[in-house]
């Protein structure tokens, strides 16, 4: 089977590396012909080394892009795929109408928001990356989705894959440090304001703890982050807190972590390598990842909202019992937040059930009236709520 992925600008984020990382593994563990149509970005590199057939796309300012279904109408025509495989709904829109309700071509839809998209057709093959947003999308009247959760490659992302010495020597890093790591784009959105409460924490807790917290990753954010670890370091007298930037690589700084700070991919990447880690979220929301909170954490997808923003102290008391355990303490924490990543997020399982509902997308016989129908409502959401969609896109493209 031949598979056109259609993915987001190649920025270093969680979402990118799912695609090309899928893409890779449908070709090498599936036997599937994969070609992967995207907005050149940083992340090329990554296509580059997986040895993926790559097709640039222009960019889009906008969703309907004209130029890029153009683009896309050449791609497929010269590469003639049985499915095209499709991230997030700003794909879609350039996809659906002219690929899929004209042309009659199979398609699946991946959307890996933390809330569900209304405007994605209901009648499209979906996967969602969390079951909490699979139950609301089955809530909301749409039948064919399935969940698809984060992948991880567990060989790629494990404590004895990389040397973090270089970093470490890098940063000054200390065996006595209690070295916290976030792996994270600098978004204004979701992002910067639990990077921000872990700064605070690092504060707060760095006068009694040797804490030092290593932020990677780069976006809009950085300089007002940039200035609050210019505050924390002046007060604490010491390096406690500092910038890599973004990394297209960033495994050295997970195998040099005590703990990790991060929601979803990034949360799930920091377990791989065995390190016990505070999942964060939006309002102020902080859990560790214990026996005890695991299946909480799988159905929301490794994030959360908190229901009541009762400031910073949840998550300074997070760090806090992280850091004052013991090394065999935390490493027993980290052996189970491995173990968890392999049990439902390895790679080899997640990629064999994509290549399952590409075969089966691609084997159902196109019925252009339900087709139609689904682009009139999907065509009527966005007319409602482009402002919104608009906003949206823009704050995605700002770095």
């Amino acid at each position: 089977m031949k598979i056109l992925v259609f993915a987001h600008q190649l920025e270093i984020g969680g979402t990118q590396t799912n695609a090309i990382e899928l893409s890779a593994a449908l070709r090498d563990l599936h036997g599937h012909e994969v070609c992967l149509f995207a907005t050149p970005g940083p992340a090329v590199k990554l296509v580059e080394q997986k040895g993926l057939r790559y097709i640039p796309a222009p960019e889009a300012l906008t969703h309907p892009s004209p130029s890029r279904m153009r683009a896309l109408r050449r791609a497929v025509h010269g590469e003639r795929p049985d499915v095209i495989h499709v991230w997030d709904w700003w794909q879609c829109l350039d996809a659906y109408y002219t690929e899929h309700l004209l042309k009659g071509i199979p398609m699946v839809v991946s959307d890996m928001n933390m809330s569900l998209t209304r405007i994605l057709p209901k009648n499209l093959p979906t996967t969602f990356g969390t079951p909490e947003i699979v139950d609301l999308a089955k809530a909301a009247g749409r039948t064919r989705v399935d969940l698809l959760l984060p992948p991880v490659d567990v060989g790629f992302n494990a404590a004895d894959a990389v040397d973090p010495g270089p970093l470490r020597e890098r940063y000054d890093l200390k065996d006595d440090d209690i070295t916290l790591v976030s792996v994270s784009r600098l978004d204004m959105h979701m992002k910067v304001e639990s990077l921000t409460r872990t700064l605070e924490a690092v504060r707060t807790l760095g006068r009694d703890l040797p804490l030092r917290f290593l932020i990677v990753g780069d976006g809009p954010s950085r300089e007002r982050l940039e200035a609050s670890a210019a505050t924390t370091n002046a007060e604490l007298g010491r390096r406690a807190v500092m910038f890599t930037g973004a990394l297209l690589d960033p495994r050295p700084a997970y195998a040099a972590a005590d703990i990790v700070v991060g929601m979803g991919g990034s949360a799930l990447r920091g377990m791989a390598f065995g390190k016990p880690v505070v999942v964060v979220g939006e309002r102020g929301f902080s859990l560790p990842l214990t026996p005890a909170t695991a299946d909480s954490l799988y159905y929301k997808g490794m994030y959360g909202i908190a229901l009541d923003d009762q400031g910073n102290q949840r998550h300074a008391t997070d760090i806090r019992e992280l850091a004052t355990q013991s090394s065999r303490g935390r490493a027993a924490l980290g052996e189970f937040a491995r173990q968890f990543v392999v049990r439902h997020f390895a790679l080899e399982a997640v990629s064999t059930q994509l290549a399952q509902l590409c075969l089966a997308a691609a084997s159902a016989t196109p019925q252009f009236r339900v087709a139609a129908l689904d682009g009139l409502r999907t065509a009527g959401v966005w007319l409602r709520e482009r402002r919104l969609l608009s906003y949206a896109l823009r704050e995605r493209m700002r770095w």
